[in-house]
């Protein structure tokens, strides 16, 4: 795919967004997640939630998630120091306030990978700020084979999962862009475009004003 970058002048400076991605378990969406932040290097980051599920094995401590327990993250809560945060399959859930809006300031792109209620929540407090992307299987029976071949969960586990697939489909109008992951190759490029295009938008190019009054004398 081209890349589009050398279309913005040096000068312009950019405003940061937050890119959610959102889709049942076994979507695709962490494949998508992972392939975008290995090749957007540092144009993208990924938020680093705070969770009070338990450490699996082989995640790193402020690199997958900030794992807390749950008095801990209730104090976060009532100081207000999450932008979002969910209650899901009874672990809590919830993204840094501050570091956020440091990055975007700075013209840092951050990637959430997150479900419609946190998605909800950002767009409540940021709107502008918010590209919302989410990610349909291309059946459900489909779904629920993916989630059966991973062989990670039990099958009580399972039901609960496509229970909540059929709750999280159910918000797909909530979403700026709903894409159908039937091959993850074209699913992809079709995020990554959607980035793109993004990043390119009026409101977000805050030298573009300056830009055009020095077009006379260019």
């Amino acid at each position: 795919m081209a890349d589009h970058r050398a279309s913005q002048p040096k000068s312009f400076k950019r405003r940061g967004l937050m890119f959610v991605l959102s889709s049942p378990s076994g979507a695709g969406k962490s494949t998508i997640a992972n392939r975008l932040l290995k090749e957007e290097r540092n144009r993208l980051k990924l938020s680093v939630s705070y969770t009070t599920r338990p450490r699996r094995e082989g995640e790193v401590d402020g690199r997958d998630y900030h794992f807390v327990d749950t008095a801990t993250f209730r104090q976060m809560v009532e100081d207000d120091q999450f932008l979002e945060w969910a209650r899901v399959f009874d672990q809590r859930y919830g993204t840094p306030r501050e570091t956020v809006f440091k990055d975007l300031e700075n013209g840092r792109d951050i990637l959430f990978d997150i479900d419609w209620q946190g998605a909800q929540q950002l767009f409540q407090l940021a709107g502008g700020d918010v590209v919302r992307v989410f990610i349909l299987p291309p059946g459900l029976k489909t779904l629920r084979s993916r989630l059966e071949k991973r062989a990670t969960d039990s099958q009580e586990i399972i039901d609960r999962r496509m229970d909540r697939a059929l709750s999280e489909v159910s918000h797909w109008d909530g979403y700026d862009y709903v894409l159908v992951n039937d091959d993850l190759d074209d699913c992809y490029e079709c995020v990554q475009t959607i980035l793109t295009a993004e990043r390119l938008k009026r409101s977000r190019q805050r030298g573009m004003i300056g830009f055009i009054r020095r077009l006379p004398e260019m």
